[in-house]
């Protein structure tokens, strides 16, 4: 069986505590961070547009690029070290909630915690990202609190009639 634990900032020790709970010892288990291409995208854009014409060797969305692998790397260790057991380390860049998708192809279980509004219970605890990978992920899923669960009393009522 092949585990993978989407690894996100704030949010993974929730998910590789729950690989450590869940999943068999003899899962091949799979921490996987995947980089979107926004934050450097915007940079090179503006740096083109606006300052760099003529100057290739300027443009900040290169360091920007360095900068995030620099850090998927240094999470990936943390998550290594925390899991305790051997794994396989993926960095992945792309559309965040595809390249998770793909990466679960073939998984006996994809582990990833919730993005979006925390405070409360209901769908609104789920990010863009999240839901998109709950919906089309072709193996089970395992959706974590990255903290303990709001209480019961959080639910948003029903709809009126």
């Amino acid at each position: 069986m092949r585990v993978i634990a989407w690894l996100v900032e704030g949010t993974w020790p929730a998910c590789v505590d729950a690989v450590r709970a869940h999943a068999p010892d003899d899962a091949e288990v799979v921490l996987l961070h995947v980089s979107g291409p926004e934050v450097p995208a915007v940079a090179h854009g503006a740096f083109a547009g606006l300052l760099g014409r003529g100057h290739p060797e300027r443009d900040p969305g290169d360091r920007l690029e360095e900068l995030g692998t620099g850090s998927a790397a240094a999470l990936l260790d943390a998550a290594a070290r925390r899991l305790g057991r051997p794994c396989v380390r993926e960095e992945r860049s792309g559309r965040v909630e595809r390249e998770v998708v793909a990466a679960a192809e073939g998984a006996g279980l994809l582990v990833l915690a919730r993005d979006g509004d925390r405070s409360r219970l209901g769908p609104k605890s789920l990010g863009p990202h999240v839901r998109f990978a709950v919906d089309h992920a072709p193996c089970p899923v395992l959706l974590v609190w990255p903290e303990p669960a709001p209480a019961l009393g959080t639910i948003p009522p029903p709809p009126p009639h």
